[in-house]
């Protein structure tokens, strides 16, 4: 009954941009912070961004992708969205969100952190 949904992967150039976004479906997303992982063969899940609940007023960046990947939410959409631009062929891996129902988005970055996640969607950077 709750479920994440992302969409907007998909095969693209180096320096090229994607939106991805992550819907939900059977609840309501306003009062969840929200984080993007990604996920490459061979390599462990890592945190990207993540966003606080309601507002969006506070937002977070790994290192590598800070500059090139923007979060967002369009609360009347139920959706959270990340702007990818720059894309690099490091970048290739499968991108999931997760949820959780907090105002507390401290440790958004942290896998753990969250109760809910979706299926993934593949991102591939050619160069």
């Amino acid at each position: 009954q709750l479920q994440l949904v992302e969409s907007g992967g998909g095969l693209v150039q180096s320096g090229g941009s994607l939106r991805l976004s992550c819907a939900a479906s059977g609840f309501t997303l306003d009062d969840y912070a929200i984080g993007w992982f990604r996920q490459a063969p061979g390599k462990e899940r890592e945190g990207v961004s993540c966003i606080s609940s309601r507002s969006g007023s506070s937002t977070n960046y790994a290192y590598s992708v800070e500059g090139r990947f923007t979060i967002s939410r369009d609360n009347a959409k139920n959706t959270v969205y990340l702007q990818i631009d720059s894309l690099k062929p490091e970048d290739t891996a499968i991108y999931y969100c997760a949820a959780r129902r907090t105002m507390d988005s401290g440790y958004c970055h942290l896998d753990w952190f969250y109760d809910y996640w979706g299926q993934g969607t593949q991102v591939t950077v050619s160069s």
